[in-house]
């Protein structure tokens, strides 16, 4: 009996010392999917990140069976795209908001519509430079999967060659768009 009461007494020790095991390890993020013997793109989704490949954005897109594959593959690109789309306009908005903060602490608050239009036709152009990377087929319900990619470089050529781009938020967007980029990256979108 007195056995067990020094158990029990040790206990909340025992406890406490598990949770602060648990707090102190790391944040670990598992995929929302977790599809067993897919690439890990597929799992991961649609995201950015800097790699030894560069400073790369990444759409993934999906679509079930249509009973033609060539219309399959394409809807999953078009998908694919259309998240590469997204990612890249979230990050132009945090660029642009970026570039707003910069002018209008210099006394520029003249930009902002012309810096709106211009970002959102640079997206566009930017993603006719996007190019399908891979496909994967899940065999056990014969979804196929695309992924979309940009890299950092281009969005870079684009934003410098676009003519009706404002010549302002140009050359902030030259100087800045890397460190964006990457702080982006770290915190996600």
């Amino acid at each position: 009996m007195e056995m067990v009461k020094t158990s029990f007494k040790k206990l909340p020790f025992i406890f406490f010392i598990l949770i602060l095991a648990a707090c102190s390890g790391k944040t670990v993020v598992e995929s929302d999917l977790g599809i067993k013997g897919a690439p890990d793109w597929v799992n991961e989704g649609t995201n950015i990140l800097n790699d030894k490949g560069g400073r790369l954005f990444h759409g993934v897109g999906s679509a079930p069976p249509m009973g033609d594959d060539s219309l399959q593959k394409s809807a999953a690109d078009n998908r694919a795209r259309a998240e590469l789309a997204r990612i890249l306009s979230s990050y132009m908005e945090v660029a642009s908001k970026d570039y707003l903060a910069s002018a209008s602490a210099n006394g520029d608050m003249s930009v902002e519509s012309a810096v709106s239009r211009s970002i959102e036709n640079a997206t566009k152009l930017n993603l006719t430079g996007s190019r399908i990377i891979g496909r994967w087929k899940n065999k056990k319900n014969g979804v196929i999967f695309s992924i979309a990619e940009i890299d950092m470089k281009r969005v870079k050529e684009t934003i410098a060659n676009t003519d009706s781009m404002h010549p302002g938020f140009q050359s902030h967007f030259a100087d800045n768009g890397d460190s964006l980029f990457d702080k982006t990256a770290k915190g996600g979108i």
